[in-house]
């Protein structure tokens, strides 16, 4: 049978490489479209708590995940052998930046090579992680031809980029439409008909080139302008102008102008990182992406900002950094999730610590963290009064700042997040400092 009838009846077997953010909810997407899926995952507790059918991704519930495995539809595994049987190979493994912020896709080569010696004919393999332009055809296609298998015949290679967007309510696997791109049009077919039976829009393009960048003009538009919030934070700062006040004024013009917002720092495992790997690439190329490496240095240069506001606004009454009790609120990179990757609130803490800040964090979904040696637990937000300053890192909607503003003897907040509780913090001769 081929893999187009495999496809059309259900009777195509699917295994996804990696079982994070990515590759679980695909998995579980693509067992509720009628496939059975075996995840494939080197982390042993993944693959435990996975057999158990017990969900460590907030996205994923276990009301959704269980089922599946009850039912035999979703497997997980540590062993490479699972990669014979498959019809369809869907890689969903990190793709970092290396130290000196070059791309590291150590992980998609491992992959690569633990699927080499079970490629056979009819064989379906979409990357979904982020990389450069050309990844695809430069890189792993070359590998997988080590087979002596030819794409487009004998077997069929594609790039999809994944878009997750942890904790979205509305946005999710099914529903978010999908670019595909195949490395010849056979490829490109055999991706289409195995996504449309799980994904509502798909969206092809031309080559895997191209859509790899999609992927990072998506994330390279986020941080530019994200880029241009913090920067326009640090010049009103200057101009002794309410940030905020300027943006959500601007905001009422209802066309050519659409709000973007400043922070601590970009964090998350895409926006601080994806654009690098484009910059990366023209500079190979002998070009220099000017835009996101200002864009780059401006949003990097915020957590340092931010300690310097604080030990500003301390001055302001008298109070050294050195020895005051801080309390971070929110460690996570963005509102509502429990993701840490990149996350500006940890060199944040760091910088304190080096100052001889003694910080302590609130985290509603992040109830402990390992920053170099030292082990710091989430605290229950009490006694807030008894700390010099609260920083506002992570705007949690749980979090109850009306209680903060009544309570803390002054307030850094990075985020607005207590924007609805300025005339309760100034009747009670709270301060707050906004970037």
């Amino acid at each position: 049978m081929s893999l187009l009838a495999k496809i059309e009846s259900r009777q195509a077997r699917i295994t996804v490489i990696g079982l994070g953010y990515v590759g679980l909810p695909l998995a579980v997407e693509i067992a509720s479209a009628g496939f059975h899926v075996t995840g494939y995952d080197k982390n042993a507790e993944k693959v435990d708590s996975i057999c158990r059918g017990v969900s460590y991704i907030k996205d994923v519930s276990d009301v959704a995940l269980g089922p599946h495995v009850q039912s035999g539809r979703i497997t997980a595994t540590n062993d490479p052998a699972c990669l014979a049987t498959a019809d369809a190979v869907i890689i969903c493994v990190p793709t970092p930046l290396n130290k000196s912020k070059a791309p590291d896709n150590g992980y998609i080569i491992a992959a690569a090579a633990d699927l080499l010696p079970h490629m056979h004919r009819d064989l379906l393999v979409v990357l979904e992680s982020t990389t450069f332009p050309g990844f695809t055809r430069e890189v792993l296609l070359p590998r997988l031809r080590e087979s002596g298998l030819v794409p487009g015949r004998d077997f069929f290679l594609a790039f999809s980029p994944e878009r997750v967007d942890p904790a979205n309510p509305t946005y999710h696997t099914r529903n978010t439409p999908k670019v595909i791109g195949g490395t010849t049009p056979q490829c490109l077919a055999a991706v289409q008909a195995l996504y449309q039976t799980f994904i509502d829009r798909l969206v092809p393009v031309s080559s895997t080139d191209a859509a790899e960048m999609v992927k990072l003009l998506e994330n390279t538009f986020r941080a530019v302008n994200i880029g241009l919030a913090n920067e326009l934070a640090l010049m009103c700062q200057k101009l002794g102008l309410d940030t905020w006040e300027v943006i959500e004024a601007a905001a009422t013009k209802p066309f050519g102008f659409m709000p973007f917002y400043p922070g601590p720092g970009l964090g998350g495992h895409c926006i601080p990182v994806d654009p690098l790997y484009l910059s990366w690439k023209l500079r190979t190329l002998k070009y220099e992406a000017r835009f996101i490496e200002v864009a780059d240095q401006v949003n990097a240069g915020m957590p340092e900002f931010v300690v310097s506001r604080l030990q500003d606004a301390l001055n302001d009454v008298s109070l050294p950094l050195r020895g005051a009790e801080i309390l971070v609120l929110g460690v996570a990179y963005k509102r509502n999730i429990d993701d840490i990757r990149e996350s500006p609130a940890l060199d944040i803490i760091e910088m304190l610590a080096e100052k001889g800040a003694r910080v302590q964090y609130h985290d509603p979904y992040v109830p402990s963290l390992q920053l170099g040696e030292h082990t710091y637990h989430s605290q229950p937000l009490a006694d807030v009064g008894r700390y010099a300053a609260v920083a506002i890192l992570t705007d949690h909607s749980s979090v109850d700042y009306a209680r903060v503003a009544s309570e803390a003897a002054l307030i850094v907040d990075t985020r607005n997040a207590t924007r609805s509780v300025r005339d309760l913090a100034a009747r009670r001769g709270v301060r707050i400092v906004r970037l």
